[in-house]
């Protein structure tokens, strides 16, 4: 689509990476708000958001590197690539080593665990819509055919170069099913927040939501890598299943203790 903002020569400025940028100011705008709101002191819980910032992305390339590991074993090179440097990773890789980071600093700043996870909820899904949209810009996580009036079609030989999304073929715009989705959670987290609730349901809720939305977009999302198990399920799928297990414990549990403003 438009995976270059600026290009000079050999040099370019990637949307994606705007987009992604865009999307941590925005999800720490939103998390600083809701934590005044909760009454959680703001230069831990900023500082606990860039270092949750600096996790997902270390956490996405290494589930990268993971799922695509006979690449860079048959050849290493391939790590130190521009492609891969300008690659943003796995999504959900990055939610795990962003989650026991979170974990490790809000133990030591002695914040609040549950109430700063439902502070960071509605923030993760607004940051996760926006870059969505620069994954679209870029053409990355494209998705399979597809015959829908919906359909988009790749033209730009620049994304076909940085992400090999193929060229003149109506596919599913897995990219904007995402980004929609999660716009629709941010906007529901966000109301949830500001309603009575369970310390916990917040960041519950989000994981049950955004993990079914995942695990749905996986059947019509290209995979270049083998489905494990030779079963029908791709290894983002299991994942999610175990997020999902994860949300639906928390918002079980927490039905059993009262109800907080």
């Amino acid at each position: 689509m438009f995976p270059k903002l600026i290009s000079y020569g050999d040099f370019f400025l990637p949307t994606y990476g705007v987009m992604v940028a865009l999307a941590f100011l925005a999800a720490l705008w939103i998390i600083g708000r809701l934590g005044r709101q909760a009454g959680l002191p703001s230069e831990p819980l900023m500082n606990l958001g860039i270092y949750c910032a600096l996790a997902g992305m270390l956490g996405a390339k290494l589930m990268m590197f993971a799922f695509d590991w006979q690449i860079y074993w048959n050849d290493p090179r391939q790590i130190f690539s521009r492609e891969t440097l300008q690659a943003m990773g796995v999504y959900q890789g990055g939610l795990i080593l962003a989650v026991l980071t979170a974990i490790f600093y809000m133990r030591r700043a002695k914040l609040p665990p549950l109430l700063t996870s439902d502070v960071f909820a509605p923030g993760l899904a607004l940051g996760h819509a926006i870059g969505r949209i620069g994954c679209f810009a870029a053409g990355c996580c494209w998705g399979k055919e597809c015959t829908r009036p919906w359909a988009v079609t790749f033209t730009n030989p620049d994304a076909r170069q940085l992400t090999g999304v193929p060229l003149g073929v109506p596919l599913h715009p897995t990219q904007l099913y995402e980004s929609l989705a999660e716009a629709l959670i941010f906007l529901y987290l966000y109301r949830r927040f500001h309603q009575p609730h369970r310390e916990g349901s917040i960041i519950g809720i989000y994981l049950i939501l955004y993990s079914t939305v995942r695990f749905a977009v996986e059947f019509v999302r290209n995979h270049e890598q083998a489905l494990p198990f030779n079963g029908p399920l791709s290894l983002t799928q299991w994942i999610s299943l175990g997020t999902l297990a994860a949300g639906i414990w928390l918002t079980a549990h927490k039905r059993r203790e009262p109800v907080t403003a």
